[in-house]
């Protein structure tokens, strides 16, 4: 747990969605956002590579980490390295991606200004559910096969 950065007495609960800094109350809030020092920060996360048209190398040119798209926040969420990598190795999911209509989907959410309603909306899309529940096998095996187990 951290502290407040503004009273730096209490637990933060929460995160100025503007400069990400933690405070723990509306007082601390409105004493922040009136000294003039909540700017903008700059998106750490590295830039999404361009979608692959036609063949996709294995080979990237600078290995990215885990710890570059997530915050202390979405570490519950974390899925290991070694897992991710199988993601690249699936020839089921490279074939799913071969899928013009599933591609065109992936890049509107992508590119949407409101990832949130565009990733509720691609989710209607029998094909795109496709998708996520591919990757989740490949992330998740276990607990898929024991879901499977059960019938």
């Amino acid at each position: 747990m951290q502290r407040c950065v503004v009273c730096s007495e209490q637990i933060s609960k929460y995160r100025c969605p503007v400069c990400r800094i933690r405070y723990c109350s509306v007082g601390c809030f409105k004493k922040h956002k009136g000294d003039d020092s909540c700017q903008p920060v700059q998106d750490a996360a590295p830039p999404a590579p361009a979608p692959c048209l036609d063949s996709c190398s294995s080979g990237a040119a600078e290995p990215w980490m885990v710890d570059d798209l997530l915050d202390e926040d979405s570490q519950s969420d974390r899925v290991p390295v070694q897992q991710l990598q199988l993601l690249g190795e699936s020839k089921d999911l490279k074939t799913l991606l071969q899928n013009p209509h599933l591609r065109n989907l992936m890049l509107s959410v992508y590119s949407a200004r409101d990832k949130d309603k565009a990733m509720k909306n691609a989710m209607q899309e029998p094909l795109f559910v496709e998708l996520a529940n591919q990757c989740l096998q490949i992330v998740e095996p276990t607990e898929v096969q024991d879901d499977n187990d059960d019938d």
